[in-house]
Protein backbone atom coordinates (compact mmCIF):
# COMPACT_ATOMS: atom_id res chain seq x y z
CA UNK A 1 0.00 0.00 0.00
CA UNK A 2 1.55 3.31 -1.17
CA UNK A 3 2.14 6.05 1.66
CA UNK A 4 -0.71 8.06 0.09
CA UNK A 5 -3.20 5.29 1.15
CA UNK A 6 -2.14 4.98 4.21
CA UNK A 7 -3.02 8.41 4.63
CA UNK A 8 -7.02 7.80 3.58
CA UNK A 9 -9.43 7.07 6.67
CA UNK A 10 -11.29 4.21 4.34
CA UNK A 11 -7.61 2.68 4.59
CA UNK A 12 -7.59 2.35 8.21
CA UNK A 13 -9.32 -1.07 9.17
CA UNK A 14 -9.72 -0.51 12.95
CA UNK A 15 -11.17 2.98 12.69
CA UNK A 16 -13.43 1.75 10.26
CA UNK A 17 -15.10 -1.08 12.88
CA UNK A 18 -14.32 2.13 15.76
CA UNK A 19 -16.81 4.29 13.32
CA UNK A 20 -19.24 1.38 12.77
CA UNK A 21 -19.26 0.64 16.67
CA UNK A 22 -20.33 3.97 17.21
CA UNK A 23 -22.90 4.39 14.39
CA UNK A 24 -24.69 1.19 16.97
CA UNK A 25 -24.25 2.75 20.25
CA UNK A 26 -25.44 6.29 18.61
CA UNK A 27 -28.15 4.99 17.28
CA UNK A 28 -29.48 2.44 20.31
CA UNK A 29 -28.91 5.81 22.94
CA UNK A 30 -30.95 7.79 20.43
CA UNK A 31 -33.67 5.63 19.74
CA UNK A 32 -33.30 4.85 23.76
CA UNK A 33 -33.77 8.52 24.55
CA UNK A 34 -36.46 9.12 22.38
CA UNK A 35 -38.43 6.35 23.74
CA UNK A 36 -37.74 6.96 27.56
CA UNK A 37 -38.67 11.28 27.20
CA UNK A 38 -42.11 10.37 25.31
CA UNK A 39 -42.75 7.09 27.58
CA UNK A 40 -42.34 9.63 30.84
CA UNK A 41 -44.33 12.68 29.33
CA UNK A 42 -46.94 10.34 29.05
CA UNK A 43 -46.97 8.59 32.42
CA UNK A 44 -46.77 11.87 34.32
CA UNK A 45 -47.13 14.96 31.62
CA UNK A 46 -44.45 17.06 33.60
CA UNK A 47 -41.87 18.98 31.88
CA UNK A 48 -40.26 18.75 35.28
CA UNK A 49 -39.76 15.05 35.34
CA UNK A 50 -38.61 15.40 31.49
CA UNK A 51 -35.76 17.72 33.07
CA UNK A 52 -35.57 15.43 35.90
CA UNK A 53 -34.50 12.42 33.64
CA UNK A 54 -31.37 14.67 32.42
CA UNK A 55 -30.46 15.04 35.74
CA UNK A 56 -30.40 11.48 36.57
CA UNK A 57 -28.55 11.01 33.49
CA UNK A 58 -25.87 13.49 34.39
CA UNK A 59 -25.45 13.04 38.16
CA UNK A 60 -23.05 9.96 37.80
CA UNK A 61 -21.01 11.85 35.49
CA UNK A 62 -20.51 14.39 38.51
CA UNK A 63 -19.96 10.93 41.37
CA UNK A 64 -17.79 9.54 39.21
CA UNK A 65 -15.24 11.61 37.91
CA UNK A 66 -12.50 10.82 39.32
CA UNK A 67 -12.82 7.34 38.45
CA UNK A 68 -14.07 7.80 34.83
CA UNK A 69 -10.82 8.92 33.68
CA UNK A 70 -8.65 6.76 35.60
CA UNK A 71 -10.12 3.44 34.32
CA UNK A 72 -9.86 5.03 30.82
CA UNK A 73 -6.21 5.51 31.66
CA UNK A 74 -5.60 2.17 34.05
CA UNK A 75 -7.30 -0.30 31.78
CA UNK A 76 -8.10 -1.66 28.28
CA UNK A 77 -10.25 1.05 26.54
CA UNK A 78 -11.61 -1.26 24.33
CA UNK A 79 -12.63 -3.48 27.34
CA UNK A 80 -14.24 -0.59 29.18
CA UNK A 81 -16.32 0.97 26.21
CA UNK A 82 -17.27 -2.70 25.14
CA UNK A 83 -18.86 -3.59 29.44
CA UNK A 84 -20.40 0.08 29.46
CA UNK A 85 -22.28 -0.95 25.90
CA UNK A 86 -23.35 -4.22 27.73
CA UNK A 87 -24.60 -2.39 29.89
CA UNK A 88 -27.13 0.19 28.00
CA UNK A 89 -28.27 -3.10 26.47
CA UNK A 90 -29.44 -4.53 29.34
CA UNK A 91 -31.06 -1.42 30.48
CA UNK A 92 -32.56 -1.90 26.93
CA UNK A 93 -33.61 -5.43 27.73
CA UNK A 94 -34.82 -4.23 31.52
CA UNK A 95 -37.26 -1.89 29.32
CA UNK A 96 -38.57 -4.65 27.06
CA UNK A 97 -39.15 -6.60 30.68
CA UNK A 98 -41.12 -4.05 31.88
CA UNK A 99 -43.58 -2.89 29.33
CA UNK A 100 -44.03 -6.78 28.35
CA UNK A 101 -45.78 -7.18 32.01
CA UNK A 102 -43.99 -5.86 35.04
CA UNK A 103 -44.96 -1.94 34.15
CA UNK A 104 -43.15 0.79 33.53
CA UNK A 105 -43.23 3.82 36.23
CA UNK A 106 -41.80 6.77 36.82
CA UNK A 107 -39.55 5.71 39.23
CA UNK A 108 -38.35 2.59 37.46
CA UNK A 109 -37.04 5.35 34.51
CA UNK A 110 -35.36 7.70 36.52
CA UNK A 111 -33.41 4.21 37.94
CA UNK A 112 -32.53 3.22 34.45
CA UNK A 113 -31.75 6.82 33.56
CA UNK A 114 -28.90 6.91 36.05
CA UNK A 115 -27.47 3.27 35.25
CA UNK A 116 -27.78 4.51 31.61
CA UNK A 117 -25.87 7.55 32.76
CA UNK A 118 -23.41 5.50 34.35
CA UNK A 119 -22.58 3.32 31.17
CA UNK A 120 -21.65 6.54 29.40
CA UNK A 121 -19.68 8.11 31.57
CA UNK A 122 -17.07 5.32 31.69
CA UNK A 123 -17.45 4.82 27.91
CA UNK A 124 -17.13 7.96 26.88
CA UNK A 125 -13.76 8.96 28.10
CA UNK A 126 -12.63 4.98 27.25
CA UNK A 127 -13.93 5.48 23.36
CA UNK A 128 -12.33 9.32 23.11
CA UNK A 129 -8.98 7.94 24.22
CA UNK A 130 -9.09 5.19 22.26
CA UNK A 131 -9.47 6.95 18.68
CA UNK A 132 -5.72 8.73 18.49
CA UNK A 133 -4.23 5.45 18.75
CA UNK A 134 -6.27 4.30 15.67
CA UNK A 135 -5.27 6.63 13.00
CA UNK A 136 -1.66 8.55 12.18
CA UNK A 137 -1.62 11.59 13.27
CA UNK A 138 -2.19 13.53 10.25
CA UNK A 139 -5.14 11.49 9.98
CA UNK A 140 -6.67 12.92 13.43
CA UNK A 141 -8.44 16.48 12.07
CA UNK A 142 -10.13 14.35 10.03
CA UNK A 143 -10.99 11.46 11.91
CA UNK A 144 -12.29 13.36 14.47
CA UNK A 145 -15.18 15.00 12.02
CA UNK A 146 -15.24 11.37 10.18
CA UNK A 147 -16.57 9.53 14.26
CA UNK A 148 -18.95 12.99 14.61
CA UNK A 149 -20.26 11.69 11.56
CA UNK A 150 -20.87 8.50 12.73
CA UNK A 151 -22.61 9.92 15.33
CA UNK A 152 -24.99 12.24 13.65
CA UNK A 153 -25.81 9.90 10.96
CA UNK A 154 -27.36 7.36 13.92
CA UNK A 155 -29.05 10.74 15.46
CA UNK A 156 -30.01 11.11 11.75
CA UNK A 157 -31.83 8.06 11.68
CA UNK A 158 -32.51 6.91 14.98
CA UNK A 159 -34.89 8.99 16.76
CA UNK A 160 -37.48 9.54 13.62
CA UNK A 161 -37.19 5.13 13.54
CA UNK A 162 -37.32 5.52 17.38
CA UNK A 163 -40.41 7.97 17.54
CA UNK A 164 -41.90 5.37 14.50
CA UNK A 165 -41.61 2.39 16.23
CA UNK A 166 -42.57 3.43 19.76
CA UNK A 167 -46.01 4.47 18.11
CA UNK A 168 -46.75 0.87 17.12
CA UNK A 169 -45.35 -0.09 20.59
CA UNK A 170 -42.31 0.30 22.77
CA UNK A 171 -41.44 -3.14 22.52
CA UNK A 172 -40.64 -2.31 19.27
CA UNK A 173 -38.29 0.34 20.38
CA UNK A 174 -36.13 -1.83 23.10
CA UNK A 175 -36.08 -4.76 21.35
CA UNK A 176 -33.80 -3.76 18.50
CA UNK A 177 -32.11 -1.06 20.92
CA UNK A 178 -30.70 -3.85 23.19
CA UNK A 179 -29.40 -5.85 19.41
CA UNK A 180 -27.36 -2.30 18.42
CA UNK A 181 -25.81 -2.26 21.92
CA UNK A 182 -24.53 -5.83 20.98
CA UNK A 183 -23.56 -5.34 18.06
CA UNK A 184 -21.63 -2.47 19.02
CA UNK A 185 -19.79 -4.08 21.92
CA UNK A 186 -18.90 -7.08 19.47
CA UNK A 187 -17.04 -4.85 17.53
CA UNK A 188 -15.19 -2.90 19.85
CA UNK A 189 -13.67 -5.86 21.31
CA UNK A 190 -12.56 -6.56 17.61
CA UNK A 191 -10.66 -3.81 17.63
CA UNK A 192 -6.60 -3.60 18.10
CA UNK A 193 -5.09 -3.76 21.70
CA UNK A 194 -2.95 -1.07 22.67
CA UNK A 195 0.42 -1.46 24.55
CA UNK A 196 -0.24 -1.63 28.34
CA UNK A 197 -0.16 1.71 30.03
CA UNK A 198 2.72 3.12 31.96
CA UNK A 199 2.15 2.40 35.26
CA UNK A 200 0.63 5.30 37.36
CA UNK A 201 3.13 6.42 40.58
CA UNK A 202 2.36 8.57 43.24
CA UNK A 203 -0.58 9.10 45.68
CA UNK A 204 -3.83 7.37 43.90
CA UNK A 205 -5.27 10.85 44.94
CA UNK A 206 -2.83 12.80 42.63
CA UNK A 207 -3.53 10.31 39.56
CA UNK A 208 -7.10 10.95 39.64
CA UNK A 209 -6.69 14.22 40.14
CA UNK A 210 -4.22 14.78 36.83
CA UNK A 211 -6.71 15.59 34.45
CA UNK A 212 -8.07 18.43 36.28
CA UNK A 213 -4.48 19.78 36.81
CA UNK A 214 -3.34 19.48 33.53
CA UNK A 215 -6.66 21.29 31.93
CA UNK A 216 -5.90 24.04 34.73
CA UNK A 217 -2.60 24.39 33.55
CA UNK A 218 -3.93 25.02 29.90
CA UNK A 219 -6.29 27.81 29.33
CA UNK A 220 -6.89 27.62 25.59
CA UNK A 221 -8.29 23.66 26.87
CA UNK A 222 -10.32 25.11 29.94
CA UNK A 223 -11.92 27.56 27.58
CA UNK A 224 -12.46 25.69 24.57
CA UNK A 225 -14.50 23.09 26.84
CA UNK A 226 -16.08 25.12 29.37
CA UNK A 227 -17.31 27.56 26.16
CA UNK A 228 -19.06 24.53 25.20
CA UNK A 229 -20.63 23.63 28.71
CA UNK A 230 -21.97 26.89 29.38
CA UNK A 231 -22.97 27.73 26.07
CA UNK A 232 -25.28 24.61 25.37
CA UNK A 233 -26.02 24.05 28.82
CA UNK A 234 -28.08 27.25 28.34
CA UNK A 235 -29.13 27.11 24.90
CA UNK A 236 -29.99 23.24 24.96
CA UNK A 237 -33.69 22.46 24.45
CA UNK A 238 -33.52 18.61 23.73
CA UNK A 239 -35.04 18.19 26.71
CA UNK A 240 -38.07 20.04 25.81
CA UNK A 241 -39.00 18.72 22.42
CA UNK A 242 -41.48 16.63 23.79
CA UNK A 243 -43.61 19.47 24.81
CA UNK A 244 -42.57 21.09 21.15
CA UNK A 245 -44.15 18.11 19.49
CA UNK A 246 -46.98 17.33 21.42
CA UNK A 247 -48.38 21.25 22.23
CA UNK A 248 -46.57 23.04 20.38
CA UNK A 249 -46.38 22.22 16.94
CA UNK A 250 -48.97 19.67 17.50
CA UNK A 251 -47.69 16.92 16.34
CA UNK A 252 -47.02 13.33 18.07
CA UNK A 253 -44.51 10.90 18.40
CA UNK A 254 -42.94 10.32 14.52
CA UNK A 255 -42.50 14.12 14.54
CA UNK A 256 -40.89 14.20 17.86
CA UNK A 257 -38.43 11.67 16.35
CA UNK A 258 -37.59 14.21 12.86
CA UNK A 259 -37.06 16.87 15.45
CA UNK A 260 -34.80 14.83 17.74
CA UNK A 261 -33.55 14.11 14.00
CA UNK A 262 -33.06 17.50 12.61
CA UNK A 263 -29.81 18.89 14.32
CA UNK A 264 -27.86 15.81 13.27
CA UNK A 265 -28.55 16.43 10.03
CA UNK A 266 -26.87 20.00 9.96
CA UNK A 267 -24.19 17.99 11.51
CA UNK A 268 -23.74 15.01 9.32
CA UNK A 269 -23.93 17.66 6.17
CA UNK A 270 -21.61 19.59 8.22
CA UNK A 271 -18.99 16.51 9.73
CA UNK A 272 -19.07 15.20 5.89
CA UNK A 273 -17.56 18.57 5.44
CA UNK A 274 -15.12 18.99 7.72
CA UNK A 275 -14.00 15.47 7.37
CA UNK A 276 -12.99 16.31 3.61
CA UNK A 277 -12.15 20.26 4.47
CA UNK A 278 -10.62 20.31 8.09
CA UNK A 279 -10.47 23.42 9.70
CA UNK A 280 -6.97 24.10 10.30
CA UNK A 281 -6.97 28.47 10.53
CA UNK A 282 -8.63 30.46 12.72
CA UNK A 283 -9.82 28.11 14.49
CA UNK A 284 -10.57 30.21 17.54
CA UNK A 285 -12.64 32.88 15.20
CA UNK A 286 -14.76 30.08 13.97
CA UNK A 287 -15.16 28.24 16.91
CA UNK A 288 -16.64 30.64 19.16
CA UNK A 289 -18.62 32.51 15.56
CA UNK A 290 -20.31 29.08 15.26
CA UNK A 291 -21.28 29.28 18.96
CA UNK A 292 -22.99 32.37 18.26
CA UNK A 293 -25.26 31.06 15.00
CA UNK A 294 -25.89 27.74 17.82
CA UNK A 295 -27.62 30.46 20.08
CA UNK A 296 -29.63 32.59 17.52
CA UNK A 297 -30.60 29.50 15.97
CA UNK A 298 -31.79 28.57 19.41
CA UNK A 299 -33.36 31.85 20.28
CA UNK A 300 -35.51 31.09 16.40
CA UNK A 301 -36.51 27.81 17.42
CA UNK A 302 -38.27 28.50 20.47
CA UNK A 303 -39.98 31.63 18.25
CA UNK A 304 -41.16 29.32 16.00
CA UNK A 305 -44.86 27.68 15.80
CA UNK A 306 -44.38 26.31 12.35
CA UNK A 307 -42.90 22.70 12.14
CA UNK A 308 -41.05 22.65 9.47
CA UNK A 309 -39.46 25.73 10.35
CA UNK A 310 -38.96 24.36 13.16
CA UNK A 311 -37.05 21.50 11.07
CA UNK A 312 -35.04 23.95 9.16
CA UNK A 313 -33.38 25.70 12.15
CA UNK A 314 -32.44 22.98 14.03
CA UNK A 315 -30.77 21.53 11.11
CA UNK A 316 -28.59 25.01 11.11
CA UNK A 317 -28.26 24.42 15.01
CA UNK A 318 -26.89 21.11 14.80
CA UNK A 319 -23.93 22.48 11.71
CA UNK A 320 -23.21 25.28 14.05
CA UNK A 321 -22.56 23.26 16.95
CA UNK A 322 -20.69 20.58 14.65
CA UNK A 323 -17.98 23.17 14.13
CA UNK A 324 -17.55 23.99 17.24
CA UNK A 325 -17.15 20.41 18.49
CA UNK A 326 -14.50 19.17 15.89
CA UNK A 327 -12.57 22.26 16.59
CA UNK A 328 -12.59 21.16 20.52
CA UNK A 329 -12.39 17.65 20.45
CA UNK A 330 -9.40 17.66 17.99
CA UNK A 331 -7.77 20.54 19.55
CA UNK A 332 -7.97 19.26 23.52
CA UNK A 333 -6.88 15.20 22.23
CA UNK A 334 -3.64 16.79 20.64
CA UNK A 335 -2.85 18.85 22.72
CA UNK A 336 -3.07 15.92 25.79
CA UNK A 337 -0.40 13.31 26.10
CA UNK A 338 -1.75 9.53 25.57
CA UNK A 339 -1.05 8.68 29.10
CA UNK A 340 -3.57 11.60 29.91
CA UNK A 341 -6.47 11.09 27.27
CA UNK A 342 -8.13 9.15 29.48
CA UNK A 343 -8.37 11.57 32.71
CA UNK A 344 -8.69 14.56 30.44
CA UNK A 345 -11.55 12.94 28.47
CA UNK A 346 -13.33 12.13 31.32
CA UNK A 347 -13.04 16.14 32.37
CA UNK A 348 -14.39 16.76 29.28
CA UNK A 349 -16.97 14.19 29.43
CA UNK A 350 -18.21 15.92 32.72
CA UNK A 351 -18.59 19.60 30.88
CA UNK A 352 -20.29 18.08 27.64
CA UNK A 353 -22.49 16.09 30.45
CA UNK A 354 -23.22 18.97 32.15
CA UNK A 355 -24.03 20.80 28.59
CA UNK A 356 -26.40 17.79 27.53
CA UNK A 357 -28.31 16.10 30.76
CA UNK A 358 -27.71 19.09 33.27
CA UNK A 359 -29.08 21.54 30.77
CA UNK A 360 -32.02 19.46 29.88
CA UNK A 361 -32.67 19.78 33.98
CA UNK A 362 -32.22 23.42 33.49
CA UNK A 363 -34.40 23.95 30.21
CA UNK A 364 -37.21 21.77 32.49
CA UNK A 365 -36.44 23.97 35.16
CA UNK A 366 -37.26 26.81 33.28
CA UNK A 367 -39.90 25.66 31.45
CA UNK A 368 -41.84 24.90 34.94
CA UNK A 369 -41.15 28.76 36.26
CA UNK A 370 -41.09 30.60 32.94
CA UNK A 371 -42.87 28.94 30.55
CA UNK A 372 -41.86 26.48 27.35
CA UNK A 373 -41.20 28.87 24.62
CA UNK A 374 -40.11 31.92 26.92
CA UNK A 375 -37.42 28.93 28.27
CA UNK A 376 -36.24 28.75 25.01
CA UNK A 377 -35.35 31.83 24.29
CA UNK A 378 -33.88 33.23 27.51
CA UNK A 379 -31.45 29.93 27.03
CA UNK A 380 -30.23 31.19 23.20
CA UNK A 381 -29.76 35.06 24.81
CA UNK A 382 -27.57 33.37 27.71
CA UNK A 383 -25.77 31.59 25.17
CA UNK A 384 -24.89 34.58 23.27
CA UNK A 385 -23.85 36.25 26.68
CA UNK A 386 -21.53 32.99 26.89
CA UNK A 387 -20.01 33.50 23.75
CA UNK A 388 -18.75 37.65 24.35
CA UNK A 389 -17.75 36.94 27.63
CA UNK A 390 -15.65 33.83 26.95
CA UNK A 391 -13.32 35.66 23.98
CA UNK A 392 -13.00 38.15 26.82
CA UNK A 393 -11.94 35.70 29.28
CA UNK A 394 -9.84 33.62 26.99
CA UNK A 395 -8.36 36.00 24.27
CA UNK A 396 -5.55 33.88 23.15
CA UNK A 397 -8.50 31.23 22.46
CA UNK A 398 -10.40 33.42 20.69
CA UNK A 399 -7.29 34.28 18.39
CA UNK A 400 -5.81 30.85 17.53
CA UNK A 401 -4.73 30.12 14.71
CA UNK A 402 -4.49 26.42 14.58
CA UNK A 403 -5.32 23.46 16.11
CA UNK A 404 -1.55 22.34 17.05
CA UNK A 405 1.80 23.93 16.40
CA UNK A 406 2.86 19.85 15.08
CA UNK A 407 0.11 20.41 12.47
CA UNK A 408 1.79 22.66 10.30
Amino acid sequence: MSTHAKLLLRHQRPFIKFWFARVFTASGFQMLAVAIGWHMYELTGSVLDLGLVGLAEFFPRLLFILWTGHVADRFDRRRVAALCQGLQGLIALALVLGVGGLGVTREMIFVLAFLLGTARAFEGPATQALLPSLVPAQLFPAAVAASSSAMQTATIVAPALGGLLFAIGPLWVYGPVALLFALACSLMLSLPKRPAPPKQTGPAMDNLLAGMRFIRSRPDILGAISLDMFAVLLGGATALLPVFAKDILLTGPWGLGLLRSAPAVGALLMSLWLARYPINKRVGRVMFAAVGVFGVATIAFGLSTSFWLSMAVLVVLGAADMISMVIRGAFVQLETPDAMRGRVSAVNGLFIGASNQLGEFESGLTAHWFGTVPAVVIGGVGTLIVTGVWMRLFPTLANRDQLHRDLD
